[in-house]
This record gives structure tokens, C-alpha cells and sequence, in this order.
């Protein structure tokens, strides 16, 4: 089990499939809303405070949980302050879970601003990942004050992939039903980048 820190109110933590074996808990139970998954959640934020200094005490928290092909687990926790009417009542978990497959044609990643799309340009550069061979389509829309990365025919021979994947979750989140979802930003998102939108990206925005 591994624990990052991502900025004051963000954590990321990596829990492997030996993770899950040596707490006794299979897929569908860690994927539900059983006691053992809220036990292993609440053990975890324990151990979050103690490892990185990540104080979860009075916070309302949201947990998306990312299943990986391979039976590994990336948790991005975020955590923030309630109402004060609320801060003398129990502690809330909110779990949002997803499952990636990494052999997926198609995959969608929603940024909040452009500058965290520019962020994730930035950590791409400085990883020596390359574009070339990550996937024949990457295009850039701009829908609702967000911006979406579209990964089109994803390569699942590219090197490092499940890396890149999982570090996406610090600047973006997956977008459920990728295709339906795709059409939407045909019909009315705004193309922005096209032809390879990280190449572009990195040439015009990043140093």
C-alpha cells in the first residue's frame, strides 16, 4: 500500500492485489458498500494521517475508487471542510468507483481547468512519455467550462501505460461511457486541439 500526497486536500493511494489478499477482501467486496470495504477505507485513512500527515478528523471526504486491469487499486481521496453545522456529526465517505480497462478502445479524461490540462502536459514532458504510439485519435474539446482528452483506438502495447494511466488521476477524472459520452462532445463541444492534442499541447504551452 502506497500513499502521495497531491496537494493539501488530495491523497492518492496504490493497493495491490496482495493488499486486498492479505485483508481478506475480494473484488466484489471491495467494490460494494460492505462493512469490510468502509473497515479497509477507514484503516486507510488512518494510516494516511500517520505515513504523510493527511488529517481526515472533521473533513468530509470523497473517495474515487479506479479499479486496474491487473487487480490493482488507485484511491484518490479528497477531503473538505463541511458546514459548521454539520461538524460535530459523523464523519461522511463518499465512494465513487470506476473500473479501467486498459484494453479499451476509447478513453475520456475531464479537466477542471486548463491549466490542470496543462499541469498534465507538463508531468508528460518531464516523464519522457511519448506520444507517437499512445493511441491513433488524441483530440482536445472544450464542453462546459471543462476540457476533455480523448483517447481514441488507446494502444495497449504502449510502454508505461498503466503508469500513465494512473497518474492521470492527479489532474483528471475518467468519464463514464466514454462512447455515448464522445458523441455528446461531437454534436456540442468546441474542438480545440486536434491531430494530436498532447504533442500540440506540450509544443504551445509547456517550457
Amino acid at each position: 500500500m502506497r500513499f502521495e500526497k497531491l496537494n493539501e486536500d488530495k491523497i492518492r493511494i496504490t493497493l495491490s492485489h496482495e493488499d486486498l489478499v492479505q485483508k481478506d477482501i475480494d473484488f466484489h467486496s471491495f467494490m460494494s458498500n460492505s462493512m469490510e470495504s468502509q473497515d479497509l477505507f477507514f484503516d486507510m485513512l488512518e494510516e494516511a494521517e500517520k505515513q504523510i500527515g493527511f488529517v481526515t478528523k472533521d473533513y468530509l471526504i470523497r473517495i474515487e475508487a479506479l479499479a486496474m486491469a491487473g487487480g490493482d487499486f488507485i484511491l484518490t481521496v479528497t477531503r473538505s471542510l463541511p458546514e459548521k453545522s454539520t461538524m460535530n456529526t459523523r464523519k461522511k465517505v463518499h465512494i465513487k468507483r470506476k473500473k479501467m480497462n486498459l484494453s479499451t478502445t476509447q478513453v475520456i479524461c475531464s479537466f477542471a481547468t486548463f491549466e490542470d490540462y496543462c499541469s498534465f502536459l507538463d508531468f508528460f514532458k518531464k516523464n519522457d512519455f511519448s506520444y507517437a504510439k499512445l493511441a491513433e485519435s488524441i483530440l482536445l474539446y472544450e464542453y462546459k467550462n471543462a476540457f476533455y482528452l480523448v483517447l481514441s483506438a488507446l494502444n495497449p502495447s504502449y510502454p508505461n501505460l498503466k503508469r500513465l494511466i494512473s497518474s492521470l488521476t492527479e489532474f483528471a477524472s475518467f468519464v463514464d461511457r466514454s462512447n455515448v459520452f464522445s458523441s455528446k462532445l461531437l454534436e456540442s463541444g468546441k474542438l480545440i486541439m486536434k491531430n494530436n492534442a498532447i504533442r500540440t499541447g506540450i509544443k504551445h504551452f509547456v517550457s
